[in-house]
């Protein structure tokens, strides 16, 4: 196993991840070991500010290693961008700290993850926010 890396892989599907990577020969074939592997798209703004999403790969599972063989890949490209790893990086550090796993395998809600309420609290206020949005309320 050589040492690990960043690059961008394009599949020969059209699909490009980002990703931690580490290569393994094994019986004459190439298997790409890919920690974290990320989707990562180009946010225009309406003002011209340019920012990225970044997401995970696949988003039905809640592995962060895959093995990957060589010959689904259609072109590897190593980088050095500190951008790109350090979104990656961030993008790591989000996924282990946002969601503590208790024993019994239930995960546990905390304030990082966003507001916190009731069904009946939030559907009070979002009424009250229709309602004073609502053209009919204006006019009178």
């Amino acid at each position: 196993m050589e040492d690990d890396f960043y690059a961008t892989l394009k599949f020969k599907n059209g699909e490009e991840i980002f990703a931690k990577i580490a290569a393994s020969e094994e019986n004459n074939r190439t298997m790409l070991v890919v920690h974290h592997p990320i989707l990562v798209q180009e946010i225009k703004s309406k003002n011209g500010l340019i920012g990225y999403k970044v997401e995970p790969w696949l988003k039905t599972t809640k592995e962060d290693m895959f093995i990957i063989n060589m010959d689904n890949i259609l072109t590897l490209s190593e980088s050095s961008d500190m951008n790109m790893i350090l979104m990656h990086q961030n993008f790591v550090k989000d996924c282990d700290s946002t969601i503590e796993e208790c024993e019994d395998g239930e995960y546990e809600l905390s304030r990082e993850m966003g507001y916190l309420g009731t069904v009946s609290d939030n559907k009070k206020v979002l009424e009250k926010l229709f309602k004073l949005d609502s053209p009919e309320n204006k006019s009178s």
